[in-house]
């Protein structure tokens, strides 16, 4: 019986699938070389033991990705060795594995972006680009190093795949043949299944998930060396994680009295000033010295002078925070006071439903609505939110029909686009409501070619950007404030997230969703400096405030000017876990229950106090828990208006 060599089969497979998990090794290393100004890991010892932790979420991705040529491997079709189906297997194996590695790459640069591993989530953003080619040229030729690395480690892998080969050859007893190979078959069936849950045999209730990277850490952000990008597309790849909760704690007169989702204001009186909102691509708080007064970092540079000088005329938040991560995710909170969470709410089967908003509520008080982005029309899901919002009217790049003033890569340049804006301005009838999403401040980091002598990169590519960004914003504000409509204006000006950071400060976990929050109303009195935590959501109810709204209204967020209801709070989540900010503490929530609680001052979560829980900390969570149940429940069941 020749059954031994149906052995050599599954010795060549174990080898075959052991040189996945080298090479996601090796991706592991490149990813935090990379990334190392982000993720700094204290010792070589400590980077081990992530690496070992990454084991389990290397099995479940590289089992699912080599599921289908597992399957063909073992299987019994007696053909197995010949030359013919081994050929098969190769280019089944390497067209699936390759595809997938291909993903951790990604990371080694878009990480920086989004400060979590790539989900399915924000693959969904490319459905919206029609210029998906230029972008994906464009990565290739700015990140050239990245690409021959991966094609690098491919052709090795190759190498090493071709080093070790099956001898052919036909079995003489198909009786044993046949045997041995179904118990091969269900033992190897049954540690698949083991190695997909995440290889606890004894207690895999539950496959993992992202969350459970984050049990292996003391550094929540170390979550993502734990990670591998494929094990994070595979598991949201038919997640939902729009679902209702049911904390028992957690009751409608909590609800009611914790969260107040339904505002009423009574401050103001009635007035109909013009609101335009700038949405500023990718500007961190980190860019503005304005924002900066406090940070106590020596030589600190600004790199928006304009902005700095409106805020000596305005109101401004300097500890405001972004509740997403992506762009997307901005428009959604600043607009309609909607979070997004692990996922975007735009990219759930929910965002298709009657949205109270402040889109909305200025409609029924007889304001046009406008939408601006230079990019193509589409791009980001935003044209497509407009329209669910009710907007009026939306101008993009169409709209704008001059692409001489393209930058080749995401939209027209925000100096030419932001005087488009202006001259369109001028012709509405007031009130008039127009937001804005710049786009220059954005990777690849490029500007117009005649300002290359003029704006600077300064620590990072997008020193530059921001710099280019301010100056648009203004030559903006200087042709508006000719015209009738600017007195009698409320500017308000919001990042949708963070980018690349040059100060440690904003390296530490909650400070990279450090976003600036400036209010500007010509001749009033809202010029001053707040320091209490403050949020996108925020926006919403603090414009219907200003203008004297009176009427109920949906609103997570609170007014920045109200101190009598709702306490100051920020809400936000790494896509794994929620950050819930609120008096002296921070509170780290995983969707069940509380993982830790930090000092207000501890940005950098290193300090984890959870063993000396307190009546505050049980307080925040309960507060953070009456949050989520009230925004799943009010999502899932088309509930977002007055009610």
């Amino acid at each position: 019986m020749r059954n031994h060599l149906r052995l050599n089969e599954y010795k060549v497979l174990f080898y075959r699938i052991a040189l996945a998990y080298g090479f996601y090794f090796f991706a592991r290393i490149l990813f935090y070389l990379y990334n190392a100004d982000l993720l700094r890991v204290d010792s070589f010892s400590d980077f081990t033991a992530l690496c070992y932790h990454g084991l389990a979420f290397d099995t479940t991705a590289i089992l699912y990705v080599n599921l289908l040529f597992i399957v063909f491997s073992i299987f019994p079709i007696v053909r197995n060795t010949n030359s013919g189906y081994q050929k098969f297997l190769f280019y089944l194996y390497f067209s699936l594995n390759l595809a997938a590695y291909a993903t951790n790459f990604i990371d080694f640069i878009y990480y920086k972006y989004t400060l979590a591993r790539t989900t399915i989530a924000a693959l969904n953003v490319l459905e919206h680009e029609t210029n998906k080619t230029t972008l994906f040229i464009s990565f290739l030729i700015d990140y050239w190093h990245v690409f021959l690395l991966f094609v690098g480690f491919s052709a090795l892998w190759v190498y090493l795949y071709k080093k070790v080969q099956i001898k052919a050859f036909k079995p003489s007893k198909h009786f044993a043949y046949f045997g041995f190979s179904t118990v091969g078959f269900l033992f190897i069936s049954a540690m698949i299944i083991g190695g997909i849950r995440g290889g606890d045999f004894k207690k895999s209730t539950r496959p993992i998930n992202l969350l459970d990277a984050s049990r292996h850490v003391k550094n929540i952000v170390h979550s993502d060396i734990v990670l591998n990008t494929p094990f994070a597309i595979i598991r949201t790849l038919f997640s939902n994680s729009f679902l209702k909760t049911d904390f028992k704690e957690v009751t409608n007169k909590v609800i009611q009295d914790q969260i107040q989702p339904i505002k009423t204001y009574q401050n103001n009186p009635e007035t109909k000033p013009n609101v335009v909102v700038f949405i500023l691509e990718s500007y961190s708080r980190e860019y503005i010295g304005a924002f900066n007064k406090k940070l106590g970092v020596p030589n600190f540079q600004s790199h928006a002078p304009f902005i700095d000088s409106l805020s000596q005329h305005s109101f401004i938040f300097t500890n405001a925070y972004a509740n997403g991560r992506q762009s997307i995710h901005g428009m959604s909170s600043i607009l309609a006071g909607i979070p997004s969470f692990k996922d975007a709410f735009t990219s759930s089967p929910y965002p298709k439903q009657k949205i109270e908003s402040l889109v909305s509520t200025l409609k029924s008080e007889g304001y046009d609505t406008s939408f601006f982005h230079g990019a193509a029309n589409g791009s980001m899901g935003f044209l497509g939110f407009s329209n669910i919002l009710g907007i009026d009217h939306y101008y993009g790049r169409t709209e704008f029909n001059d692409d001489s003033q393209f930058d080749g890569f995401w939209g027209i340049w925000d100096e030419p686009f932001l005087q488009f804006m202006k001259r369109t301005l001028d012709k509405k009838k007031t009130p008039f409501f127009a937001s804005v999403f710049t786009v220059s401040s954005h990777e690849p980091y490029i500007i117009p070619e005649k300002y290359k002598n003029k704006f600077h990169e300064g620590g990072v590519p997008i020193h530059k950007c921001a710099e280019y960004t301010d100056y648009s914003l203004r030559q903006f504000f200087a042709a508006a404030k000719k015209e009738p409509w600017f007195s009698n204006t409320i500017f308000v000006m919001v990042a949708d997230h963070g980018n690349q950071v040059f100060y440690d400060e904003y390296n530490k976990p909650i400070n990279r969703f450090a976003v600036p929050i400036l209010i500007y109303k010509p001749n009033s009195s809202y010029v001053g400096v707040d320091e209490n935590l403050a949020q996108q959501i925020d926006i919403y109810p603090t414009i219907l405030d200003m203008i004297g709204y009176k009427k109920p209204f949906r609103s997570w967020g609170r007014s920045l000017f109200d101190k009598t209801q709702t306490v100051p709070f920020v809400i936000n989540s790494t896509g794994n876990s929620y950050n819930f900010l609120e008096g002296n503490y921070i509170c780290t929530f995983d969707g069940k229950k509380a993982t830790g609680f930090f000092d207000k001052n501890d940005k950098g979560l290193q300090f984890n106090l959870i063993a000396k829980r307190n009546s505050e900390m049980n307080a925040l969570e309960l507060r953070c828990k009456a949050f989520i149940q009230d925004y799943m429940e009010r999502v899932v069941d088309k509930k977002m208006y007055t009610k």
